[in-house]
């Protein structure tokens, strides 16, 4: 009796131990506190919409079909989008893979499109290319607004895609996202 109760449990053990080590193989890419190599944005899986709506503490800004805030980044030159990597994993840059359309309020000739480095298409709006934050969990938040961070301002953008520079809840600091870094 003893002595199958002790096979049980070391096989129950090591079946434990098996899935929790497939567990934290299978995550670890993409997990952006755990190891193993960093990976690249989700590449768009079709054409990318981009709205307004009103957002507490910014007004009416440019979002995401979903609903998430975009931002700009005063880093970028022109469509050349300044952030990569790291800057990339904190700041998703909005891809497209057909035309991105406007609607609610985003004016469709200002949008254009760039090409990233790692070869996506970017979206932009008004010359600005345009990003997520990671940082907002939900929709109608601006939690990126006005961050300095991987060497530059982060701001919501308007319907004249231009920054709006005051309100939100970044106040100008790091937030813990990049330390500042280089992209």
């Amino acid at each position: 009796m003893f002595r199958m109760r002790t096979i049980l449990m070391i096989a129950a053990l090591a079946l434990g131990l098996a899935a929790c080590a497939n567990n934290s193989s299978s995550s670890a890419g993409g997990n952006p506190y755990g190891g193993g190599a960093t990976s690249a944005p989700p590449m768009a899986s079709g054409a990318a919409t981009i709205q307004t709506a009103k957002v507490p503490g910014v007004g009416t800004v440019l979002t995401n079909g979903d609903g998430t805030t975009l931002y700009l980044f005063e880093a970028d030159t022109g469509t050349t989008s300044a952030c990569t990597g790291a800057c990339a994993q904190s700041w998703p840059p909005v891809t497209t893979s057909g035309n991105a359309t406007g609607t609610m309020g985003a004016t469709s000739s200002m949008l254009g499109t760039t090409t990233r480095d790692d070869g996506s298409t970017q979206v932009t709006y008004n010359g600005h290319p345009l990003y997520t934050y990671a940082g907002d969990t939900s929709s109608g938040t601006a939690s990126g607004q006005g961050i300095n961070a991987f060497g530059g301002l982060w701001y919501v953008v308007n319907t004249a895609g231009d920054a709006v520079k005051g309100g939100g809840g970044g106040g100008g600091g790091n937030s813990g996202y990049g330390s500042g870094g280089y992209g």
